[in-house]
């Protein structure tokens, strides 16, 4: 993938960890606790893992 396409699928990218709801914000709000899933409203909040490359199936 190119350049864009990875920021765009990753960059400011977090994941709720109890519904899975994906949220685009700010890094230093996540670590404030500012942002809330608009879904579920926790504040567990993961950034996206990305693929690894490597050994596939």
């Amino acid at each position: 993938m190119s350049d864009p396409a990875i920021q765009r699928l990753f960059d400011r990218v977090y994941i709720c960890m109890k519904c899975n709801a994906s949220i685009r914000a700010e890094p230093s709000k996540i670590k404030a606790r500012k942002i809330k899933c608009r879904k579920c409203g926790y504040k567990g909040l993961r950034p996206k893992k990305r693929a690894r490359k490597g050994k596939g199936k």
